[in-house]
């Protein structure tokens, strides 16, 4: 049939009361793939502009970073590119400072104590597989032992190689020897237990049950590693730049806050979520009322009371860490969520087993609860880290305790403008950069968590 001849479609419709047969032509019908690719492409573009739109400051800060302060304007300009590309900002940044060369020095500091740390640990594996099991005493002053050699061991060499005195620092030094035995305990039970399912959910642990000894070794002295160099970091005033000064305490507040956060965080929504109490539902509604207000609230308050301790000024930054530590127990309602999607039934069956709460809680709940582990985590770290209006008023104009936030504000604020704009954006983008590669990096267990938590409360 010729396309002239063809016959339209047609629907024959008959009137009963006209008494006439009418053709009616069918209606279009949507096709359903159709609908829905053009709802998704709307919905794209939408993102897209969104994106652009969050993405559009960013973009302009690290622009205007690479524009040279001295041969262009210093201030804002009406362009996006700079006219003379130029790395003077972040020259800027480290100026006066001894940063490169105590870096070279703590890596090959920190390098020789991992080393000398993994030998004393393998040695101590030995001793302890020839030790009764049962004698858990003997076993835990031993590798307690072990751990305090490795810690003078890691003392001494900074103190040989980067000249440090650390008669001075007696409270860095307390808290340095208190992380150290606790994480190079917990690092020590891995090592020597390699059936330990919490093996497998530790980040940055690269090694499994089925890695050859010597990935074993490499990977934990990577561990020993990081973990002497952040310790470093705390006992070390490693810079005479101002910049660099306020993100070390940037740095040391956010790490210490993400450590003991998460700790009082999981414990609280555990209690809430498994155990039953009398006071259980006031407490929660308590804290829930007491939610409602913002923290601010009690900055009189609590600036007489840390002013009392020794806190402010010169004390800025434990002051800070006391602040954000707190409190930390009253948000626990995503955590708390999430830990109310795990079944009670494996609880049940621990303790039939005879495990104590805390055996139920550190080996079959904290493994199956890692996506809430590292969002508590990611969201205590980023907290403090860009805090200003706490860290302003503890600091009180004692410079070399201002966090970043409060050092760059008084860059713009009472320094030159037009001269320290562009300083401004370059500290602000070594300030964004690690924040967003520790984000994009754990997004997966941030939306994990953030989903299982929110399902039930």
């Amino acid at each position: 049939m010729s396309k002239k001849n063809k016959v339209p479609e047609v629907d024959i419709v008959v009137d009963e009361q006209a008494g006439v047969i009418r053709e009616v032509k069918p209606e279009k019908t949507r096709s359903k793939k159709g609908h829905e690719r053009r709802v998704n492409t709307s919905i794209y573009v939408i993102l897209v502009i969104m994106s652009i739109i969050w993405l559009a400051p960013f973009v302009f800060l690290v622009f205007q970073s690479f524009r040279s302060y001295a041969l262009e304007s210093g201030g804002m300009v009406d362009y996006l590119l700079p006219k003379h590309w130029s790395l003077d900002n972040y020259r800027f940044l480290f100026d006066g400072s001894n940063f490169f060369p105590w870096c070279g020095k703590a890596l090959i500091t920190c390098g020789i104590a991992a080393i000398g740390q993994c030998a004393l640990l393998t040695l101590a594996q030995k001793k302890l597989s020839n030790m009764d099991s049962s004698d858990k005493k003997g076993r835990l002053v031993w590798l307690l032992c072990t751990l305090a050699v490795g810690l003078v061991v890691f003392l001494a060499l900074a103190a040989a190689v980067q000249g440090m005195a650390f008669a001075g620092n007696v409270g860095k030094i307390c808290i340095v020897v208190a992380l150290y035995l606790i994480v190079g305990y917990i690092m020590a039970r891995m090592f020597t237990k390699q059936d330990d399912r919490l093996l497998r959910q530790i980040p940055g642990y690269v090694a499994d049950e089925d890695s050859s000894p010597l990935k074993k070794l490499l990977s934990l002295c990577l561990e020993f590693l990081a973990m002497d160099l952040i310790l470093l970091c705390i006992v070390s005033p490693m810079v005479t730049s101002q910049y660099l000064r306020w993100y070390g305490n940037t740095l040391t507040i956010a790490l210490f806050v993400a450590v003991l956060q998460t700790i009082i965080v999981l414990s609280v929504s555990y209690t809430l979520s498994r155990l039953r109490f009398k006071g259980r539902k006031l407490i929660m509604n308590v804290v829930l009322v007491l939610g409602l207000f913002p923290g601010f609230l009690t900055m009189i308050t609590l600036y007489f009371l840390l002013k009392q301790l020794g806190m402010t000024g010169a004390g800025a930054v434990p002051g800070l860490i006391l602040i954000y530590v707190a409190s930390s127990g009253m948000g626990y309602y995503i955590s708390k969520g999430f830990f109310d999607t795990i079944p009670k039934s494996l609880d049940e069956s621990a303790r039939i087993d005879g495990a104590t709460r805390f055996q139920v809680f550190l080996k079959i709940i904290m493994p199956l609860a890692k996506p809430i582990v590292i969002y508590t985590i990611l969201m205590a770290f980023m907290g403090p880290w860009g805090d200003y209006v706490f860290a302003s008023y503890v600091a009180f104009g004692n410079v070399p305790n201002y966090n970043v936030a409060v050092g760059l504000y008084q860059w713009v604020n009472v320094n030159d403008y037009q001269g320290y704009f562009t300083r401004f954006c370059a500290g602000g983008v070594l300030v964004a950069v690690p924040i967003t590669a520790l984000f994009l990096a754990l997004q997966k267990y941030y939306v994990e968590g953030v989903t299982g938590g929110a399902v039930k409360g």
